[in-house]
């Protein structure tokens, strides 16, 4: 990452009012996708996700 987490949480906190429970997501640091220690998805695989009380999301990869 460019910035560390408490940068980052900083300069967001300028512009916006976080509260309790808030999520910033930073996305996957570089290489991590390339280490090869996990499978990668492929066509056919389904992921599934639950937030409650959002709801449910699920994803076929073609």
């Amino acid at each position: 990452m460019i910035f560390d987490s408490a940068t980052v949480l900083h300069h967001v906190s300028q512009y916006m009012i976080l509260e309790p429970g808030d999520v910033l997501l930073s996305g996957t640091p570089e290489g991590v996708a390339l280490s090869g220690r996990f499978p990668y998805l492929k066509p056919g695989d389904v992921v599934e996700l639950e937030i409650d009380p959002l709801g449910q999301q699920r994803q076929v990869f073609l």
